[in-house]
């Protein structure tokens, strides 16, 4: 095997060069200012990351529209009124070298009570929790304006500086929504057979590449499959790659699961699946065989042997990494100097079954870490998961703990 592959470049088919395979996967950050404006904290943040010589950082959900939030503050790019605070966020993310990408988004269903009085989705199907209000379904002159946000917000991207921007089409959000036929009823043009209920995604990534040209990166992340019965399947996921290579997407992300079947954390896997580190690795590899566009899989790496073989199999070009990102800000340049061959992250454990099986810790306290590193402080791997728990749940610590 080439020694430390992971280090070698890689040209885009664009022409654009990333300069290692190593890719912070996005994170939804929740410190942006309560508007939607990049603020200081992110500012401070990606240049920490920036620093840390991933070849791209892909930002966290950058919402299309600010009546529809998958959680508070985060960043808004609806038109050019934060085009100045977004080419600050590019030159702090992109001073050391590596390339932000901005990833878009659109929560649909998947937007809590408390932001979303009036939630939109593909069909009127909601979540199963009382912290979500049933969707209503879009009607078409929607859609298409939404199509054209998605395609706003890349437009911004690319005047911003940044170096490429991402669909979100994972995790149950709205592209994901209008890709299930769990979550898409519908009976016109946009729902019925996969044609048309990927015609949502395809839309948006012909609206962005007309707006932002043929030289701007255009990605997209994308479920293998969605894993509840009668969702979106491995095989229709299959389908939909081969038609987002086909129309000409510069890199595809494959992960997988919604925030009912959280797949993409590690939670609905087998052991044995968590062990081998990269939870979808089978799925891309039949993607390898079919399409031509360069791959990225995000889900359970860890080790630098496991990443360096996956790629050098061929099986894919890019290795996404999310919660290491959290707790070791440097990771990639380590990997790839040879000083760190492990990115484990801390196990957060209270002790308590019925906490610890919720796994309801697990993204608010790597979150903390980023707030941390917001405001110019290191991460703290050893920060206090009972105090987390005090904040997210306004209870105290169990007293037989």
């Amino acid at each position: 095997m080439t020694k430390r592959i992971l280090s070698q470049s890689f040209t885009l088919p664009n022409g654009s060069v990333i300069s290692n395979r190593i890719v912070k996967s996005a994170l939804s950050e929740g410190i942006a200012e309560a508007n939607g404006r990049p603020s200081d904290a992110l500012f401070n943040l990606y240049e920490r990351w920036g620093k840390g010589g991933a070849g791209i950082l892909m930002s966290g959900n950058t919402m299309v529209d600010k009546d529809h939030l998958v959680n508070a503050n985060v960043m808004i790019a609806e038109d050019d009124e934060f085009l100045d605070d977004y080419k600050k966020l590019a030159d702090s993310a992109q001073a050391y070298g590596t390339h932000l990408w901005m990833q878009i988004n659109h929560p649909g269903r998947q937007a809590p009570i408390y932001l979303d009085k009036a939630p939109v989705s593909a069909s009127n199907i909601g979540m199963p929790s009382k912290l979500y209000l049933e969707p209503r379904p879009l009607p078409e002159n929607e859609i298409e304006d939404l199509i054209e946000r998605y395609a706003t917000a890349a437009l911004i991207a690319k005047k911003s500086g940044m170096k490429g921007a991402q669909i979100h089409g994972a995790h149950g959000y709205l592209v994901n929504q209008f890709l299930s036929p769990l979550t898409n009823i519908r009976k016109d043009k946009w729902g019925g057979s996969l044609e048309n209920r990927s015609r949502f995604v395809m839309e948006i990534y012909k609206n962005m590449r007309a707006k932002v040209g043929a030289d701007f990166p255009l990605g997209i992340k994308i479920n293998s499959a969605d894993f509840q019965r009668g969702a979106f399947t491995e095989e229709e996921s299959m389908e939909v790659i081969q038609m987002l290579d086909e129309a000409g997407m510069d890199m595809i992300e494959v992960s997988g699961g919604t925030y009912e079947r959280a797949a993409m954390v590690g939670t609905q896997h087998k052991e044995s699946t968590i062990k081998r580190e990269a939870y979808f690795i089978d799925f891309i590899k039949k993607v390898r065989d079919k399409i031509s566009s360069p791959l990225m899989l995000t889900g359970g790496f860890r080790t630098i042997n496991t990443m360096e073989k996956a790629v050098d199999n061929g099986e894919l070009d890019f290795v996404g990494l999310g919660r290491p990102f959290c707790v070791f800000p440097d990771v990639a340049k380590d990997l790839l100097s040879g000083k760190m061959m492990d990115c484990s992250v801390p196990d957060l454990i209270t002790g308590v079954d019925k906490i610890d099986m919720t796994g309801m810790l697990q993204t608010p306290w790597h979150q903390f870490q980023l707030v941390r590193m917001g405001k110019g402080l290191d991460p703290d791997p050893k920060m206090d998961l009972w105090m987390v728990y005090e904040k997210v749940t306004g209870r105290k610590r169990p007293e037989e703990v």
